[in-house]
């Protein structure tokens, strides 16, 4: 399998049950950096694209994904070790309670909080388990239950950080409930649609410690087949090589 080529770095994924989809890369463009943090998190890293993508998009010193496959947490470390920001990028293969744990841990030496986390977490919950044990756990969101997310999240997110994520749209209002109890609020919501006839498929949401009034936004990726819109392509267009 050919690495996938984006404008400044390319992803190898022939190792990683779960490879590069929209979703991703959406996730990657949308997140703000406007507070230029200083220090990032990629929660279930697969790949690395998102730590890669916020290596371009930001000038923060530290950023970090954990990975807990053995297969997916190799190749994300040669995909990092093979970009232009090789000595920003560092993944850690571990379980995310377990991570958690060892950076609360006094003793650890590990910084305590991170300005940005980022997540782009598996979320079918359907009972249907395949024969590729990889890739349920990559897909099926018994790997890493939302709440056990967003609890980490609320331990590892420093006071002015934000949460950036994407989840189905039908589980919107149920995950921004469970965000609410560890005191995580919206503070932006884009809710994607494939073409303009199509029903809304994901929903794309900033989190913060900080309460406040959210209009979600909309965007449409086709009006036809291969016929991107103005919005995704202005989104997109600093990494896919066709935009």
């Amino acid at each position: 399998m050919q690495p996938f080529q984006f404008k400044q770095f390319a992803v190898n994924q022939n190792r990683c049950a779960m490879k590069i989809g929209t979703d991703a890369v959406l996730l990657g463009a949308w997140t703000s950096l406007e507070a230029k943090p200083f220090s990032i998190l990629d929660i279930g890293a697969g790949t690395g694209i998102l730590a890669l993508m916020m290596a371009q998009r930001s000038t923060a010193e530290l950023i970090d994904a954990i990975e807990i496959d053995d297969a997916a947490y190799e190749q994300c470390v040669d995909n990092f070790e093979q970009s232009p920001w090789a000595d920003r990028l560092f993944c850690y293969h571990a379980a995310l309670d377990e991570f958690v744990e060892d950076l609360l841990d006094e003793e650890s030496g590990m910084d305590d909080s991170y300005d940005l986390i980022i997540s782009n977490p598996p979320f079918y919950t359907d009972t249907y388990k395949s024969d590729n044990e990889q890739r349920d756990m990559a897909r099926f969101a018994d790997a890493m239950p939302f709440r056990q997310l967003i609890e980490s999240v609320s331990k590892l997110l420093s006071e002015k950080g934000l949460f950036s994520v994407i989840i189905p749209f039908s589980e919107e209002k149920d995950f921004i409930v469970l965000a609410s109890k560890e005191h995580l609020y919206p503070q932006r919501i884009l809710r994607v649609k494939g073409t303009p006839d199509s029903e809304i498929k994901r929903s794309l949401i900033e989190f913060s410690f900080d309460e406040t009034v959210v209009q979600p936004q909309e965007l449409i990726i086709e009006t036809s087949r291969h016929q991107y819109t103005a919005h995704y392509i202005a989104l997109t267009k600093d990494f896919y090589l066709k935009m």
